[in-house]
Order: C-alpha cells, then structure tokens, then sequence
C-alpha cells in the first residue's frame, strides 16, 4: 500500500484509482454513484481527460469513495466531505432529521404499540407495492422514527420490547429507503439503531432481521467477510426457533440468499450456490404466497437472487438461463421487479450485448423509473449504453440516461 509520502506525489486520477482500489469499489459502482460512465472514471483514473473533474465531481467522487478529508484526492486544501450531507432523494432531509433529532419533551400521551407496529407493516407493503417506494414509504418515516423513539423511551416491560421491534422495522425500511441516496454516515447510523431497537426487542427473529439490515450496509461499504459472517450468526442464531415459526423461517431464508450474493461478490461460488440451494428448499416449504413482509423472502425472490448470484460470478449465460424461468407477475415486489431486469441487463452487458442491455434496463425503468435512478449500477449501464451501444441505439440509450438523470 503506498505511504502519504507516495501519494503526494501523485496525480488526481491516480490517487482516485488507489483509493477504489484499497476500497475494493469497482469502477461500475463509482461511476454510477456520481452519474458518469465506467469509460470516463477510467479516463480520470488514467489523466486522459485535458483538465481534471471540478470540485463539486471530486466531492461526489469523495464521497462515493467513503474518504473524509478530500486532500486524501487532491493532495492540497484541506476540505472535508463529511460535511457535505448527500440528500439524492427529497425524502432525505425529514429521515435525516428524525434520525439524527433528540426531543426530550414529555411524552403528551402513551403510544399505542400495537397501532405503531401496524403502520411500520403499512410503510413496508408501500415500500413493495409502490413504484415510487422512496417517495411514498419514505414520508411515513419520520413520524414512525419519533413515534417509535418515544415509546421506547417511555414504556416499560413488554410493551417496551415491543415498541422496540416495531422500532427496529422502521430503522430497517429506512435503510432501505437511503441506500444510494443518501451519505455514508446516516446509513451507518440507521442501520446501528436498527440494531440496537432489535437487541432491546430481545427477539430471535427482530435481531436476523437488523442483522440482514446491517449485512446491506456493511456490504455496500467494502465489509464483504464481515457481513458473510453476520448471515452465518443470524442463520445460526434462528436454527432453533424454525419449527413452525414462519416468521423464523422466512428470515432463515432471506439470510440465506444475503449470504449467498456476499459469497458471489467475494468469488466464494460453491458457498453462494449452496446457500441458493437451501433458501430455495426452505421457500417452496413455505405456503404459497407466503413472503417476510420486510424482505420478501419466498420462491420469486430466491430466484432473482439466484439471478443476481450468476451475475456476480460473471455467468452471464447462466443468470440468463436462470432468469428465463423467473416470472415477473409472481413477484410481490415492484422494487425487486424492476431489480429483476437490472440483473438482467448486466448480464446482457457482461456479453456486451447492448441492444439486450437497452431493452432489459428500459424494461426496468417502466416498471420503477425511481428504483433505476436511485440505483449506481443502473445509472452506470444507462452512461455505458450512451458510449458503446452504437449509432442504431444512441437516441434510445440517450433518452433512457436522460431518464435516469446520467450524463454520460
């Protein structure tokens, strides 16, 4: 690793490249996280661009690296991106408030526990139901967020515990709702409350599901090993609570297919596929239409995984032939559908088959235009097409970036 000595000598682009690299980022995710090609980050990288990114880019560059002090890029004034609070969604701003927010009025009167879980049940069926889940799940936040903190604060024995988990479940859509749109640090600090609702819940259940809540975070940051093992725990930790527990084996089962796309992306094919094989075997076990309301967890959902998985290990002919017994109409999620064509689309792109690429990533954008435009991997393939899907496809590949707010 080069020392702070070697990296003063270094040009921007360099620089960059080391930090991704240490980062263990692709080019593909940092491209799409500031809006620009996997091409034109290369280009950076390489010093091929006649002037260097201006200082807003190099900031979004920052921050999609995860650095802090912005001389660890620039090598001169000390400027801190942290302070730079990313808000790519306008629900951002409210989260942020009541996550971050400290009220220590009195309570004005007792929460009602068994309403506040029901509508943290109620922002989750929107989270799935609609096309604009940031949007729509997104404003019942806040008011969960302060609900939940209050009664936590105020209630006592049982009650407690279970304002708590329902607590924890808004942490978790929360989460959901930020990743990609929102800084580092306020997911980080979703995903810790999420998990310290879930230990106060002191459920078995409460806690795989904050564990598969921080394994996303701890994933998307670079903590690929160490969200293996918190899967290995969580699915440890419910192994004796399966009998009978739908609840329980659903979870089993969701933490299963984490494990299996984190053993992907860390080159780990034989565990990613075996855990593929034991989800799979525990969804078909489940009633039909059965789903974890937070993760979905059933037969259309492992087989996207399964998907996803083939992707990672870069089979693309596989996930094609996996994809092509998936049917979209089974799947209860209309985020998770349009996820769907996006696996799909990579693979296309993996054979650099652009005019698949286009159909499968607009096919994508009807189903969820906010899901693919809050997604790096989506925005990258839309500035990638821009560049590489030839004159018969540019119109349509521009139209389709336009959408996705890309600028290639």
């Amino acid at each position: 690793m080069p020392t702070s000595d070697e990296l003063a000598t270094r040009a921007i682009g360099e620089r960059i490249q080391n930090i991704r690299t240490r980062t263990g980022r692709t080019r593909a995710v940092v491209a799409g996280l500031v809006g620009r090609s996997e091409d034109w980050l290369r280009d950076v990288e390489k010093g091929r661009l006649q002037h260097p990114p201006a200082l807003d880019m190099l900031l979004r560059i920052g921050q999609a690296l995860g650095v802090r002090d912005l001389t660890e890029i620039t090598g001169d004034h000390e400027l801190l991106v942290g302070v730079s609070r990313r808000a790519g969604h306008p629900v951002v701003p409210a989260i942020r408030a009541a996550i971050e927010g400290v009220d220590l009025t009195p309570a004005p009167s007792p929460v009602d526990t068994v309403g506040l879980a029901a509508r943290v049940q109620r922002a989750w069926r929107l989270w799935h139901t609609s096309a604009t889940p940031r949007a729509d799940a997104g404003a019942m936040l806040p008011g969960l967020i302060r609900d939940g903190r209050r009664a936590v604060r105020t209630l006592d024995g049982s009650e407690r515990r279970a304002a708590a988990a329902a607590l924890s479940g808004a942490y978790a859509l929360s989460e959901q709702v930020l990743a990609w749109v929102a800084d580092a640090p306020l997911l980080w600090l979703a995903a810790d409350r999420c998990m310290s609702a879930a230990e106060i819940a002191d459920d078995p259940v409460t806690l795989a599901s904050a564990s598969w809540v921080l394994g996303n975070v701890w994933r998307s940051t670079g903590r690929e090993a160490d969200a293996y093992r918190l899967m290995s725990d969580a699915i440890a930790l419910l192994g004796p609570h399966l009998d009978g527990n739908r609840d329980a084996q659903a979870l089993w089962g969701a933490c299963q297919l984490h494990g299996a796309i984190t053993a992907a992306r860390i080159g780990r094919e034989g565990d990613a596929l075996h855990s593929i094989d034991q989800a799979m075997g525990i969804a078909r076990a489940l009633p039909p239409g059965s789903a974890h309301p937070w993760t979905l967890f059933g037969v259309a959902n492992t087989e996207i995984s399964a998907v996803s998985v083939q992707v990672d290990l870069r089979k693309s002919g596989s996930a094609l032939d996996t994809a092509s017994a998936v049917d979209p109409d089974t799947v209860p999620s209309i985020d998770r559908r349009a996820r769907l064509w996006l696996e799909l689309s990579r693979a296309y792109a993996q054979q650099r088959d652009w005019l698949g690429t286009l159909g499968a990533l607009r096919t994508g954008t009807a189903v969820s235009q906010e899901s693919m435009k809050c997604h790096p991997l989506a925005r990258s393939l839309a500035a990638e097409l821009v560049t590489h899907s030839g004159r018969l496809n540019e119109r349509e590949s521009r139209r389709l970036a336009a959408q996705l707010d890309v600028t290639a």
